[in-house]
């Protein structure tokens, strides 16, 4: 069964991907403050290409898990948010002043609860996904062709929550720090 929050959650992934692919570096910042990790010339250098490395990995995930959904591919889009939840709840917890989390190459994305309750959501829908997906192999269109309106309604509905979730996750904060 695939559903809209899972479909979704691979969206986030994709452009969160994308925007750390393309923009490492406040991602890179971000973990080595989080990390409490010494900021040598050296770290400066190497968490860069890790967090690079990372976001392509995620940009695979997130394409796969929307495209060729299954229980594999839920159950790494699952396990990703399960570990973007536990790095934004460190920063939390750790009181991290970070200015940006880096996940949208946007500054002023400040990790916020608000992260944490969506990314934990995505979770737990693709962990749904994951155990109720068949056997094997079946692309998008085998799953959007046998909803109302040939998905259409369906995938309309997964990009505004999508950007709802990039709303809430990127505009909010910033919004509630010029207060």
């Amino acid at each position: 069964m695939l559903d809209g929050p899972y479909l979704a959650g691979c969206l986030l992934m994709v452009a969160a991907g994308m925007a750390k692919v393309y923009r490492p570096h406040d991602t890179a910042r971000a973990v080595v403050e989080v990390l409490r990790m010494r900021s040598t010339q050296r770290c400066l250098r190497t968490v860069p290409v890790l967090v690079r490395a990372l976001a392509a990995a995620e940009l695979a995930v997130g394409l796969a898990g929307a495209s060729v959904p299954s229980s594999l591919s839920a159950g790494l889009v699952a396990a990703s948010y399960a570990g973007f939840s536990g790095f934004v709840l460190t920063a939390l917890v750790r009181k991290s002043p970070l200015a940006t989390c880096g996940c949208f190459a946007k500054t002023d994305t400040p990790p916020t609860v608000t992260h944490v309750v969506l990314t934990l959501g995505i979770a737990a829908s693709a962990t749904t996904v994951a155990a109720s997906a068949r056997p094997g192999w079946s692309p998008l269109w085998t799953f959007v062709g046998h909803q109302p309106l040939h998905g259409i309604p369906m995938l309309l509905g997964a990009a505004a929550l999508a950007f709802v979730a990039w709303v809430a996750m990127t505009l909010l904060p910033a919004m509630r720090g010029a207060r």
